[in-house]
């Protein structure tokens, strides 16, 4: 007699992820141009990128591979420059600024959405955090374990005092690394 087949609904399943509260704006299309504040967290934040000597970043290869694909993002999407950034010993600060189609930065994003959807502000960081990882997997530094925390955190830019405010937290990131929120003791 052929042994009974286990039958699992889905409903009756433990969920293997908790569900995520959603942190995006439901009202608002990243597609749209303007400028953005990222903050991008290596995975359980582990210090994999480098340290903080004397207020100072000392990146290390896997640093420096992370500070290369950030710097080569503008190759990659034409409509998007970068600002101010900071790779810390556990994340990376960055503003984005996402162009028009006539090639105009603005601060406040716009109420028309981008036409392509290649620029999305999340195709942007996917794209940026696959390029890292694939470099660091072919250099041999991280094999086989996550190098990203699963998403990221975004803010829009709302305005030039906004945008200043950004630019200085992100240059001085290194100097109040003990008092930063995602400093975890290393």
């Amino acid at each position: 007699m052929p042994r009974p087949r286990r039958v699992h609904l889905i409903n009756q399943m433990p969920e293997k992820y908790p569900k995520r509260k959603n942190i995006r704006l439901s009202y608002y299309g990243y597609t749209t141009p303007g400028a953005y504040l990222v903050t991008i967290c290596s995975h359980n934040r582990k210090c994999i990128f480098g340290k903080i000597e004397e207020g100072k970043v000392q990146l290390n290869e896997i640093g420096n591979m992370v500070k290369t694909c950030w710097q080569e993002i503008p190759k990659h999407f034409k409509e998007v420059r970068l600002d101010e950034y900071v790779v810390m010993p556990n994340h990376l600060h960055g503003i984005l600024i996402i162009l028009d189609e006539t090639g105009e930065a603005c601060l406040a994003p716009t109420s028309e959405p981008a036409k392509s959807k290649k620029k999305t502000l999340g195709a942007v960081v996917g794209s940026f955090k696959s390029s890292v990882t694939r470099r660091v997997r072919i250099s041999g530094f991280i094999r086989g374990k996550a190098i990203w925390q699963r998403g990221y955190y975004e803010h829009v830019v709302r305005n030039i005092v906004d945008l200043e405010d950004i630019r200085e937290y992100i240059a001085n990131n290194p100097a109040r690394w003990s008092n930063d929120s995602q400093f975890t003791g290393c």
